[in-house]
Formats: C-alpha cells, structure tokens, sequence
C-alpha cells in the first residue's frame, strides 16, 4: 500500500473508537477497472453512494493465488492516479454465474444506466479481454465473486 493511502487508512482507523479499529485486519488500496476514464468514474461514483458493489472472474482467486474477498475488509479506492478517495467495508461475497447475476446486483454495481442489459454488456467486453490475456474462454455461465460493501470513509 503507498504512503498516501496507508494514511488515508490510519486517519480513518484514528478517528474510530478503539475497540471498533482494533476489529480491522485486513487492508488494501487500490482503484476499480483497468483504464484510467473508468476507474475514476466508478470511484466517483463510489464517493457519491451510487456504487455498492463489484465483481471479479473467480479465476483470479483459484488459480492465480490471489487472497478471496471477505467480510470486513477495508480497501482504500483511489483514482487511477494512487490518490485516495474514500473507503469501503466488504459487507457480503458470495459466488454467481455471470449468467445468472440478478437486476438487483447490475443497480448495486451503480455503472451505466444501472441496468442488468448495460451490465451485461459492459461486464462481457470486460471479462472477455480478461480471459484473453489469461489464455482462457470467456463462458455465460463463467464463475464470478461479487462483493456488496459501504463506504465508511468519509461518511
């Protein structure tokens, strides 16, 4: 984590009682998609409460070692450029096939016109790029994780 959202970070934890702090202990900082237009966008829109949710390929935790999303996480979401925006508390994961991710989901994810078709579409170019890079086949019923979390800081 840099320096910059390490104190974003300890600045929030301070500002808690010290019981509630001390219950954090798993940490991370970093910004939604993979290009700078959209990562700005969605923290934008996470800063504003409109964005509550977001999803990743499963892959990515079963085969490329990588830690699975919990309950309780903090994650620090910055700009594409590292500079921190605000916080968000992981409050559910759960696992979804893509073709079976609800309307209610797409609205939560907060992006486009909030609908399950835009998400659709804009979540199947995302993950199909995806796949390419890993040397896999994007499917409909491809596994996803999908987290729902709140921004904490700043309320």
């Amino acid at each position: 984590m840099q320096s910059n959202s390490r104190s974003y970070l300890t600045r929030y934890l301070n500002s808690l009682p010290k019981v509630q702090a001390e219950q954090y202990s798993s940490f991370s900082a970093d910004h939604f998609c993979a290009d700078e237009v959209n990562a700005n966008l969605c923290a934008e829109l996470v800063l504003r409460g409109e964005k509550r949710a977001s999803c990743s390929m499963a892959h990515w935790y079963h085969h490329e070692n990588e830690a699975y999303p919990q309950v309780g996480h903090l994650q620090v979401v910055t700009n594409w450029q590292g500079e921190p925006v605000c916080i968000i508390e992981t409050t559910q994961v759960s696992e979804c096939r893509f073709n079976d991710v609800t309307a209610e989901f797409a609205a939560a994810e907060g992006e486009g016109d909030k609908s399950l078709r835009w998400w659709r579409e804009a979540h199947w170019d995302f993950f199909s790029k995806e796949c390419e890079e890993l040397g896999i086949s994007p499917k409909e019923n491809m596994l996803l994780v999908l987290e729902h979390f709140k921004r904490v800081y700043p309320l």
